[in-house]
């Protein structure tokens, strides 16, 4: 059986820049893919994410070449499979529950979103971004982490400084720095909250974790809130951009989700449409096959969820964000044992609770200039700036 092709003329500034012109080639003509500029073979095809992904008795979560370890100083759960993964994994759950969520985060993010968008001139144009989506999802972050005294600045920079770090396939010096410089201020702040969480405890997720009968290491407790830092921004963040560019560039689509209330399905549609984490890394533990080719054991296949959401065998126009779509079944959480642990607080938050406030606040608000928005990035993706105006 034939090893997977190899491409050596793909870059990783091109998949940073436009990945889905090259998924929708690679579905067609090579689903399965080495691409040398990577050290990875990509797979494209729903079939095939899903599949790996849900197999962790072939496919390990712990990649031995990725730039992640290098970045939270720590071999973190996202690398661990089977007992060592589920016991890290459930030392934060309690946080997440669905009473927490309810009673706690959900009220606590409607007092913040508030505040926020009171905080929004109207009748001109600003950049939500900064303005809005950043800030909102670095608050309410903070709070169910148990660093309420963080700034939205530092967690929107230490979020940044992780996601820089853990996707830098290309090994450049410049990232690794700055998240050194980053993970030091994060164990100063971890640090001392941990002593005042001892004194009073409370629902946050280090709370939980350094308060509980059988604590894991205070390692892993560490590594798991820069997990939660690294993902816990930029998916409520980028998924809200995401989702309102792509109502605010289809006024019919708008007035449905207005209409119906039924904002919960333009969220759905919006992280399908541009997965905020894109792609997934596993590791053969012995050979194996896909489509035909041979996957050697120790290779390391990169699981392409963005491309898996606009899989042609899938989804008719995959590529256009369309409310009205009969299904909105997407990979954007991951399956199996390493599913995203927010899925339920960022469809609470964002899909029910700031999507419905902004355009009761604002039912006017216009996109300015739909082609100065810029798109960017290849682990993780979104829009960098969102220019409205808000009537």
């Amino acid at each position: 059986m034939p090893f997977a092709p190899l491409n050596e003329t793909i870059t990783l500034s091109e998949l940073t820049r436009d990945p889905y012109s090259i998924y929708a080639r690679l579905r067609a003509e090579s689903p399965v893919l080495r691409v040398k500029s990577l050290g990875r073979t990509l797979l494209t095809k729903a079939e095939d994410t899903r599949a790996v992904k849900g197999n962790s008795a072939l496919f390990s979560t712990n990649d031995p070449n990725t730039p992640m370890e290098k970045a939270f100083e720590a071999h973190t759960l996202m690398r661990k499979d089977g007992d060592a993964h589920l016991r890290e994994r459930m030392a934060m759950v309690p946080t997440f529950s669905a009473r927490n969520i309810k009673t706690i985060w959900v009220p606590s993010y409607e007092r913040h979103a508030n505040a926020y968008l009171d905080r929004l001139p109207r009748d001109e144009v600003i950049d939500l971004f900064p303005m809005l989506a950043g800030p909102l999802a670095a608050r309410i972050l903070a709070e169910m982490l148990g660093l309420p005294d963080a700034s939205d600045a530092d967690m929107q920079h230490w979020s940044q400084a992780l996601i820089d770090g853990a996707g830098n396939f290309g090994w450049a010096d410049e990232p690794f720095e700055r998240v050194a410089k980053a993970n030091i201020k994060m164990n100063v702040e971890l640090a001392r909250m941990v002593t005042v969480l001892k004194a009073n405890p409370d629902q946050s997720a280090l709370s939980v974790m350094i308060n509980a009968e059988d604590p894991i290491e205070m390692s892993q407790i560490v590594s798991n809130i820069k997990i939660a830092i690294g993902g816990g921004i930029n998916e409520p963040r980028d998924a809200l951009l995401t989702i309102l560019y792509g109502l605010l560039t289809n006024p019919d689509q708008l007035e449905q989700m207005k209409s119906t209330g039924d904002w919960a399905t333009a969220f759905e549609e919006g992280v399908r449409w541009v997965a905020p984490i894109q792609v997934s890394s596993r590791v053969a533990i012995e050979d194996t096959e896909i489509r035909g080719f041979t996957i050697p054991k120790g290779d390391v296949v990169m699981t392409v969820q963005a491309s898996a959401n606009h899989d042609e065998d899938v989804y008719e126009d995959g590529h256009l964000y369309n409310v009205f779509r009969e299904s909105t079944a997407h990979q954007s959480f991951g399956n199996g044992a390493h599913h995203c642990m927010g899925i339920h607080i960022s469809r609470h938050t964002v899909g029910k609770v700031l999507l419905p406030m902004l355009f009761e606040r604002f039912p006017n608000m216009e996109l300015v200039d739909p082609a100065s928005v810029v798109w960017s990035g290849f682990g993780f993706r979104g829009p960098l700036n969102l220019p409205v105006r808000l009537n």
